[in-house]
């Protein structure tokens, strides 16, 4: 049985569009598999509530849901559910021939059937409306393009919207492009799954958004404007004279949904600059008392 949407998020059924992104952020941002490497019930856990905030998220399956049309994971609820078929059943009869045509209706709703003498025995009817299946798909995304989000032409000539900072293992829900239904039943979904590959110098926590920045030994020394290329535009960072690796920086408002973007420098040396400081480090007059490894005995 699919689980409901609200209760893995935490959420009431009252809760509105912010409340629920809310919730599903602090949920992510607990159980993303980036940060639980080792536990494979929180990348299941993972799973469910970024199916969960899909369905609550689409405006359309979150009130077929919360009418009963769909289940928690977007399947056509049980034609029949919430209906007492023998309703009709405890008032008073209209004698045994009105008796027998209350059976008939009654097959007749649950099986399909006519049951009545009068019309002519036992025929078949049409039957109940139900729900195409969904298709499943898997889409591998460059670390920046799921930043920027934007549209994904799939194999199968199906468009996809990709929503903008979409996380590693999330689904997204095109509703009506799965296989059609039977007996005028509605077409099903077309769920995708976002698999992104790392990158080189960025990643997230959430939508905190961490940058690894290589800068050179000048830069460090001296200071410098440097201009670090994110997916909305470029954005000028002021290195102050004397960084050294490891020193952090916070962009404010950059990172994803408007969280902060964190940088940790890396000083790079180049052949040139191992050249040089070759030659100034056997004629400097280097203090010997620092040790920068100090703090390994501590």
């Amino acid at each position: 049985m699919a689980k409901d949407p609200y209760k893995l998020l935490g959420v009431p059924r009252t809760a509105s569009e912010a409340e629920i992104r809310k919730a599903y952020r602090g949920l992510a941002k607990k159980y993303h598999p980036d940060v639980n490497k080792d536990n494979p019930k929180a990348a299941e856990r993972f799973k469910e509530i970024s199916a969960a905030n899909t369905l609550l998220s689409d405006k359309n399956m979150k009130a077929r849901y919360d009418s009963g049309q769909v289940d928690g994971s977007g399947q056509q609820q049980n034609p029949f559910a919430g209906q007492n078929p023998f309703g009709g059943m405890g008032g008073a009869r209209r004698g045994q021939a009105g008796g027998q045509d209350d059976m008939s209706e009654l097959f007749s709703s649950l099986f399909g059937m006519n049951m009545g003498g009068r019309r002519g025995g036992m025929q078949q009817r049409r039957a109940a409306p139900k729900k195409g299946a969904d298709i499943r798909y898997k889409v591998t995304l460059p670390f920046i393009d799921a930043l920027k989000g934007g549209s994904k032409k799939l194999r199968n000539g199906l468009t996809v919207t990709i929503p903008k900072g979409v996380e590693d293992g999330q689904i997204v829900l095109v509703a009506g492009k799965g296989k059609p239904g039977t007996g005028g039943g509605p077409t099903g979904d077309a769920k995708i799954e976002i698999s992104v590959k790392p990158h080189s110098h960025f990643t997230r926590n959430g939508t905190k958004l961490r940058l690894i920045l290589p800068i050179s030994l000048k830069e460090a020394v001296l200071g410098a404007k440097i201009a670090i290329p994110l997916p909305d535009g470029d954005v000028t960072l002021k290195i102050p004279a004397g960084s050294n690796t490891n020193t952090k920086m916070r962009l404010k408002g950059k990172g994803i949904s408007g969280d902060d973007l964190v940088v940790s420098l890396q000083i790079i040396l180049d052949a040139d600059d191992a050249k040089t400081l070759k030659k100034w480090a056997k004629k400097a007059d280097v203090s010997l008392d620092f040790d920068p490894r100090q703090a390994l005995r501590g």
